[in-house]
């Protein structure tokens, strides 16, 4: 009866131990399962401009491009884990974001200051979301950055400081243009930075700057390079997105007459934009690609930037001049790298305003 009951009790924790390590290796199973299923996603909400436009946009999009292959995602398709939306106009800005913001991304990015009150608007009706804006900073009713949004800035005004040294050394004229898309404090930075890099290393130098209004109207961008070119100017800085595309293309038709004239292009190294007449100078390369990837990086790896705002600068090589540089000579080189470290050990302040600017100049006399 002992033994019958020993028995008994042997077999009842046999069966309760194979349920347990049942139960476990099911919970495993389904866990591993689970892991496998959940990749990280990340979306990008293009301008205007759109994903092509051979500057910010395209710049952001090589940025998340190399982040998937990096991390083993697939990317660009319908249902990769990174993609991108385009928009055709401003009223497409809010659904896009929406849409992958629904659709459980990650990580979300809206490309460009013109979409500040929609991705303010999308942030607050979906507080769980994580999004990110470049170029601006998104504050709520107490001027303080959302919670939910990184924002990404640049001292743009630091690179186009270095790309006007070279426009202000490099030019046979004395006549230097810019072109502007919107006019804006963003691009304002742009161009007083650049003014001033012209004006430090050539006082007697005569700038024309204009703006086409939009980042989306190449031919606009060459109506206004024509004008330039035809005062005199032999060099153009352009900060104008896909406008800018416009520049490129009136210096090869001004090339192609004979005329010796440049562009210096931006955002990207846009050297290929110039050929095959070979108009590009340089460029001002604004590394949007590297924020981008830093963004998402961080994100994947749990620590989201949310409320922060990041600037990338010289300091953080955010800013720079493109590896472009067979067109200028090692005496011009060695001069932007003179004053690239003196921005960057804070001996010159680079301005950013046209008040700044004018200060700027009162210093050089």
């Amino acid at each position: 009866m002992l033994l019958k009951k020993k028995l008994l009790a042997l077999a009842a924790v046999i069966t309760i131990s194979g349920t347990v390590l049942s139960a476990c290796g099911g919970a495993s199973s389904d866990n591993g399962s689970k892991k496998s299923e959940s990749k990280f996603k990340v979306g990008m909400v293009t301008d205007t401009g759109g994903v092509d436009d051979k500057s910010f946009n395209q710049s952001a999009w090589e940025g998340l491009t190399t982040f998937a292959k990096d991390n083993k995602l697939s990317a660009g398709k319908a249902n990769s884990e990174v993609r991108y939306l385009q928009s055709n106009q401003a009223s497409d800005h809010i659904p896009n974001l929406n849409q992958l913001v629904h659709q459980n991304f990650n990580l979300v990015f809206a490309t460009g200051f013109t979409m500040v009150e929609d991705i303010s608007k999308v942030s607050s009706q979906n507080p769980n979301s994580q999004l990110a804006i470049i170029d601006s900073v998104v504050t709520g009713k107490d001027k303080k950055p959302l919670k939910n949004v990184a924002n990404i800035t640049f001292k743009e005004q630091q690179g186009s400081f270095l790309v006007g040294v070279v426009a202000g050394l490099s030019t046979k004229t004395n006549k230097i243009g810019f072109v502007g898309g919107i006019n804006s404090a963003l691009i304002k930075k742009f161009e007083n930075g650049f003014k001033a890099g012209v004006k430090s290393v050539n006082p007697k130098a005569e700038i024309y700057a204009q703006y086409a209004g939009a980042f989306d109207a190449p031919d606009k961008g060459q109506t206004i390079a024509s004008t330039l070119y035809g005062k005199g100017a032999d060099i153009i800085y352009q900060s104008a997105g896909a406008t800018g595309n416009g520049v490129f293309t009136e210096a090869k038709s001004e090339k192609k007459d004979g005329k010796k004239v440049w562009v210096i292009g931006v955002d990207r190294d846009q050297y290929d934009q110039g050929l095959p007449e070979d108009v590009t100078l340089t460029s001002m390369v604004k590394r949007v690609d590297k924020a981008v990837y830093d963004v998402s990086k961080r994100t994947k790896d749990g620590d989201f930037p949310g409320g922060e705002v990041l600037e990338y600068g010289l300091k953080e090589n955010g800013v720079g001049i493109a590896p472009s540089t067979q067109h200028l000579s090692k005496d011009i080189l060695n001069k932007v790298n003179d004053y690239k470290q003196k921005i960057i050990d804070g001996s010159i302040t680079v301005p950013s305003t046209d008040k700044e600017y004018k200060t700027f100049l009162s210093t050089l006399k």
